[in-house]
């Protein structure tokens, strides 16, 4: 989990939306499959890879090397649009997946691309 910090407490909701416009996109379909989420626990907050979420829960994940530099990618991506301040930037910026890993949808298309959580925070799964 990479720990960020909000500078104002309506970050939160703008950091939350913009990652669900932030993930892998399907080659065949406008289908956007996020790969991040914003974890607020005990008054702290991590930007974290829903395959980090699965092992939290206590569930089976095939979390890999990659998943974790795409999470950095993001993160670094949040800090640069000035949306977190980041609690380790070296850690994150010194292992990150290349851009061409990462789809970023831009607001306007939102509309036009399904966008797919594999993890719901706050929601309990069968």
């Amino acid at each position: 989990m990479a720990e960020v910090f909000l500078g104002h407490p309506d970050d939160f909701l703008k950091v939350r939306e913009t990652l669900t416009r932030i993930g892998v996109s399907s080659k065949t379909e406008k289908k956007l499959f996020q790969s991040c989420h914003i974890l607020h626990k005990q008054g702290r907050y991590f930007i974290v890879h829903f395959k980090e979420l699965f092992l939290l829960d206590g569930k089976g994940s095939n979390l890999s090397e990659n998943d974790l530099q795409r999470r950095n990618r993001i993160t670094k991506l949040l800090y640069d649009w000035n949306l977190v301040t980041l609690a380790d930037l070296e850690g994150v910026s010194s292992n990150m997946a290349p851009m061409s890993q990462i789809k970023i949808l831009p607001h306007r298309e939102k509309k036009e691309w399904q966008l797919i959580a594999k993890y719901s925070i706050g929601t309990k799964r069968n």
